[in-house]
């Protein structure tokens, strides 16, 4: 297991949530699957990686767009700022998975699975969907003095 979900911060809106719980899921089924490609570098293994990492992307495209589109429905005073986050993830995301179907180099998703998605997102949940999170239960604006 890559990501154990007793790491995330629970926030104040059960969906969100629910939905991170979901991209755990993902995640570590994807790594189960690198890890099995790392050890047996089959086509059929290649093809599992493949439909674990699409799924993934579509997931948390969907994710990041119900958490936006209630942003926007609320006025949330940072919006830009947690789109961008999202933005820039989805686009490393793409990058990552790109690099990997033409290269094929399984390293490329160790590294990116392993350094960067765990720490990412056990980060942006702390503090970006927490104080989203709150504002979407309480109305109250982490910018507002």
């Amino acid at each position: 297991m890559l990501i154990n979900k007793n790491e995330l911060a629970i926030v104040d809106m059960e969906f969100m949530n629910e939905v991170h719980f979901e991209d755990i899921d993902i995640i570590n089924a994807l790594f189960e699957y690198v890890k099995i490609y790392d050890n047996d570098k089959s086509e059929e293994n290649k093809i599992q990686i493949n439909q674990k990492y699409e799924e993934w992307i579509s997931h948390t495209q969907a994710h990041f767009e119900g958490e936006e589109v209630m942003m926007r429905e609320k006025n949330f005073p940072p919006y830009s700022m947690h789109k961008g986050e999202h933005d820039n993830a989805l686009r490393q995301m793409q990058d990552v998975f790109n690099h990997w179907k033409s290269t094929e180099n399984i390293s490329i998703l160790k590294i990116y699975l392993i350094e960067q998605v765990p720490s990412w997102l056990i980060q942006h949940i702390a503090s970006m969907d927490m104080v989203t999170a709150r504002f979407f239960k309480t109305g109250m604006s982490p910018c507002s003095a």
